[in-house]
């Protein structure tokens, strides 16, 4: 059996390669009866995927994912149910988006100077034109022969120590936490188990998020192997986190990660969506970009 929920996804507003009501649709056709659109920074798909949901038997949660620097490391927390109008939230992924176009053009001129011409451009042209990301430059260096798949362009371009790495200056654990709350959503650690953190590592960050006020950690997601979601559920049982569930898709060409296809939450756990009343939907006209 597969968890109807699936609250970790990606459109073309951010690095997807399905529009916000392909996506919509995709879900609707794989099983899935909740879906959250989570991009990068963005909430610009939200109101094109709640217009496709309500054609569909589809709940759609609004959402985004939020790139957080915490310790020196990159780590990504998801909002939902977010009020996506707000200014508070509003300002803040303006900012990381101005950051993202400035580490953009910073990666397309490093990976100039390794040999690969016109890279910003080549990954500009598998974007929307307003949000550029690594795996826009995967996309393109895959194009052009630099490397086999998408993996082995961040091993050997994209991550620390290679050519092409530019850090992140992003947003705090506590500005991302407040923005989410500000606009009325919770806030989930995505796919703690990817950061491969030392267990008294990941326990600070768990212990300084939740007081901050923190809602949710990923259970199951796309990311994690089974030994992961046990882990992960025992975690948020000691911290009294509630568990979520996201698969962190992309597009249909990463076989790996399979849209409705989530395992269901281990015995234990308290769902984020426990007390959701999913009847509830926001309205489109309250939606911005």
């Amino acid at each position: 059996m597969f968890c109807a929920y699936d609250l970790h996804n990606h459109s073309t507003a951010s690095d997807g390669t399905l529009s916000p009501s392909d996506l919509v649709g995709l879900a609707a056709r794989s099983g899935v009866r909740v879906l959250a659109l989570t991009d990068h920074d963005s909430t610009e798909g939200v109101a094109e995927a709640l217009r496709a949901a309500q054609t569909k038997q589809i709940t759609l949660i609004a959402g985004v994912e939020i790139s957080v620097t915490w310790n020196q490391q990159t780590i990504h927390l998801v909002g939902l149910n977010l009020d996506v109008g707000n200014e508070r939230l509003q300002r803040g992924l303006a900012g990381l988006r101005a950051f993202r176009d400035e580490r953009a053009r910073e990666i397309g001129s490093r990976l100039e100077k390794a040999g690969i011409p016109e890279a910003f451009e080549g990954a500009r042209a598998f974007s929307n034109g307003s949000l550029i990301s690594r795996t826009h430059f995967a996309r393109h260096l895959v194009q052009v022969g630099a490397a086999e798949d998408e993996r082995k362009v961040f091993k050997h371009f994209l991550v620390n120590g290679k050519p092409g790495h530019v850090p992140g200056r992003w947003a705090s654990l506590e500005e991302a936490v407040g923005w989410i709350h500000a606009a009325g959503g919770q806030a989930v650690i995505a796919h703690p188990a990817r950061y491969r953190m030392t267990r008294s590592k990941l326990r600070r960050l768990l212990q300084e998020f939740l007081e901050l006020g923190g809602d949710a950690i990923e259970v199951v997601s796309g990311s994690h192997s089974r030994d992961d979601y046990f882990v992960m559920a025992k975690h948020a049982r000691e911290f009294g986190l509630l568990a979520s569930a996201g698969s962190d898709f992309h597009s249909p060409e990463t076989p790996w990660i399979v849209l409705g296809r989530l395992p269901m939450l281990p015995d234990g756990c308290l769902p984020i969506w426990h007390d959701w009343s999913l009847a509830e939907t926001t309205p489109v006209s309250s939606l911005v970009s």
